[in-house]
């Protein structure tokens, strides 16, 4: 397997800065969803149910959908790794 290294031009920064911060908006809705979920009912939300409440955000960010999804994935994962009912939250530091 190769690896490519490559820089990312300094014009970049701001759009991938902000594109992170949206990430990390999705992550900290969808993170609150599930414990608020968990709270009212004791059971928790898969990653297909998630999905129903995140369908229509890629119009209102600029993430593609299918990134909202492997958000919802990759947090549904790492909750059941982790055992937790709530993860951290992700701050953007800008």
């Amino acid at each position: 397997m190769k690896t490519l290294k490559l820089r990312i031009k300094d014009k970049h920064c701001k759009m991938l800065d902000q594109l992170a911060s949206e990430v990390n908006f999705v992550w900290n809705y969808v993170n609150d969803l599930c414990f608020k979920h968990l709270k009212r009912t004791g059971h928790f939300f898969s990653a297909y149910d998630v999905n129903e409440y995140t369908s229509g955000t890629s119009k209102l960010c600029n993430l593609h959908s299918q990134t909202i999804q492997a958000i919802t994935e990759e947090l549904v994962t790492r909750r059941k790794q982790f055992k937790k009912a709530k993860l951290k939250w992700r701050v953007s530091n800008k």
